[in-house]
């Protein structure tokens, strides 16, 4: 029988942060479990901070969909770019986006959900997706920490993970922060230790959700 393939595609340019997702994928390579790809997006931006950004790699992430031969795919951006689009060329199969799947993990693990984000842009953009999953009575808000997606991957942004965390928690009211950025899964624990509730990484928690339903398909 042939193996399973994910594929998480992550949409901006940034070698780094698809370094990062790769490795943030490893605990999740397991045996007789399918294989999961990941690649970055040539075409993309170095970072996607704007709506315009998000809104560039949808045909490229259309095109390169529809071509591959995988049984599921991750979109790994926080602005899931293009997710229904991309469900629509991907013929059936499941195409998970990490914010959609970060925020439903944190419904499971609190009653209010705060968001890192990495700019006032893209707080915009979380508000509005808050909105449109129609879970904003849950939503206690983003904290920006003036980031792009490349600087996340390092460890000199750390602190700033943890104030923007703890902000959430001690003025906003989280009980449960979601990173609202792929490629900060080393930054998980450390950030969860210092503050005191449940950190979700997005990208991983879609790989999970996109792993068991590969392996439900009959």
């Amino acid at each position: 029988m042939t193996r399973r393939r994910i594929l998480t595609i992550n949409p901006n340019s940034s070698a780094a942060v698809t370094a990062a997702i790769d490795e943030a994928a490893a605990p999740l390579r397991i045996s007789g479990g399918p294989e999961i790809d990941v690649v970055g997006l040539a075409e993309g931006p170095p970072s996607i901070i704007s709506q315009r950004d998000a809104d560039s790699v949808v045909m490229p992430l259309l095109g390169r969909v529809a071509r591959e031969n995988a049984d599921a795919f991750v979109i790994a951006c926080f602005s899931d770019p293009g997710l229904h689009a991309v469900r629509e060329a991907a013929g059936g199969r499941p195409v998970m986006g990490i914010a959609e799947w970060g925020i439903l993990r944190a419904l499971t693990l609190g009653e209010r959900f705060g968001i890192i984000a990495l700019s006032p842009q893209s707080i915009r953009r979380q508000q509005r997706m808050v909105r449109q999953m129609s879970v904003d009575g849950r939503y206690a808000g983003s904290w920006s920490v003036g980031a792009s997606a490349a600087e996340t991957a390092g460890a000199d942004i750390r602190q700033r993970l943890i104030e923007a965390g703890r902000a959430l928690v001690t003025q906003r009211g989280a009980d449960v922060v979601v990173m609202g950025c792929a490629g900060m899964a080393s930054h998980r624990a450390p950030i969860e230790a210092a503050i005191g509730v449940p950190v979700v990484e997005p990208a991983q928690q879609a790989i999970a959700a996109a792993i068991g339903a590969v392996l439900l398909r009959a």
